[in-house]
């Protein structure tokens, strides 16, 4: 894990609710980000991108959806720095999970 690019990833407010919300529910779909964000697909993807080639999260193919979840390989320190960001560090969490909560027609999940 490049300690820089973590920091870097980690100045974009966007970035920081992603990361805290695959903290705090293990894994979302694309569209599950874009509602709790209430962001466009392309803006959600791009920022998806930005953290995959950090190193941060790990893509998962299902059908046509594709999940997010925080990398498994990630070392104890950025694991614990990352979980902070679901226990508080994120003021927006709380607004954020209100929105997923009331997502209409959210993917169902087989086992991953």
């Amino acid at each position: 894990m490049d300690t820089q690019a973590l920091f870097d990833v980690l100045v974009d407010a966007t970035r920081r609710r992603i990361l805290a919300l695959l903290a705090d529910r293990g894994e979302l779909c694309v569209c599950e980000l874009t509602a709790a964000l209430d962001e466009t697909q392309p803006k959600i993807s791009r920022h998806l991108g930005v953290l995959k080639d950090a190193g941060l999260v790990t893509p998962r193919r299902e059908g046509t959806w594709m999940h997010y979840r925080l990398a498994a390989s990630l070392p104890r320190w950025a694991t614990s720095l990352l979980e902070a960001l679901s226990a508080g560090a994120v003021p927006e969490l709380k607004t954020d999970l209100k929105r997923l909560r009331a997502m209409a027609g959210r993917p169902g999940r087989s086992a991953a």
